[in-house]
């Protein structure tokens, strides 16, 4: 079985929100006063454990799939040191900017040169723009079936069983494969911490890049239908208003003359 993880390169969460700002173009986030470092997607990882554990149990190979220029190699040594079997980053410099369908278009050109793929999975969504289309276009453009936020997967001989929480129920689907799965964290999917020596060994291994030429395509004719604008730093306001009260009731009133005043309640 060949399962392909494609996975992200994202402005790390953990960054103080208050070091956030929007560089001049107005059309991109820019970080101040802190380390602007760029991380793997916990989704992706989310998606990529998922990915190893199925390989681990059933034989096979996985392959680490990213759209991005060099700096994304960083997460695909990530993946290489979660013992992903190889790493592919698909780059053109034409392709500065790419909306969903964009990514999805040449992610699915890599999974035909690279032979096919039995399984892809994907995350539910990357934590910069939330979009969460990149998984069900890819699946599109492939002529597959797509089951978004799995949880877990059972792999039988031609098809899986994709355990998907939606609106607090549970519900299991089972679909033909090839497939694309996109996944949510859950217990059964916390990324391992990796060992040394996997890391050290990842820092050796080769990263294959795709670029027009190999996926077939021109350059320039991949761009981006969607287009972001401008950004905003959100503004906010807080007023902090004392209510009088001799004790705990009469607080509680003052409080909800305050409320019905202000026509809340």
């Amino acid at each position: 079985m060949h399962i392909v993880v494609c996975v992200k390169e994202v402005l790390d969460p953990e960054i103080p929100a208050s070091a956030f700002g929007v560089d001049d173009t107005g059309r991109a986030p820019q970080v101040i006063g802190a380390a602007a470092a760029r991380v793997l997607d916990s989704y992706a990882e989310n998606a990529l454990e998922a990915g190893i554990q199925l390989r681990d149990g059933t034989g096979g190979r996985l392959t680490a799939l990213c759209v991005g220029g060099e700096s994304a190699d960083d997460v695909l040594r990530r993946a290489l040191a979660f013992t992903a079997n190889a790493a592919v980053r698909v780059w053109d410099p034409a392709w500065m900017e790419l909306d969903g369908q964009g990514v999805a278009h040449l992610l699915a050109r890599a999974v035909a040169v690279l032979g096919g793929a039995d399984l892809i999975l994907c995350g539910r969504q990357a934590s910069d723009l939330e979009q969460g289309l990149v998984g069900p276009m890819l699946a599109e453009e492939l002529g597959m079936p797509c089951v978004t936020v799995g949880r877990r997967i059972t792999v039988h001989e031609e098809s899986v069983r994709v355990e998907r929480e939606v609106d607090g129920l549970v519900e299991s689907v089972e679909v033909t494969l090839p497939a694309v799965v996109t996944m949510t964290s859950a217990k059964s999917n916390v990324p391992r911490m990796p060992k040394v020596k996997d890391v050290m060994l990842a820092r050796g291994k080769l990263i294959r890049v795709l670029g027009a030429a190999e996926l077939g395509v021109e350059p320039g004719w991949v761009g981006a239908r969607v287009r972001v604008e401008r950004l905003r730093v959100p503004v906010t306001a807080g007023r902090c208003e004392m209510l009088a009260g001799e004790d705990a009731g009469a607080q509680a009133a003052a409080l909800v003359d305050r409320l019905r005043a202000l026509k809340v309640i």
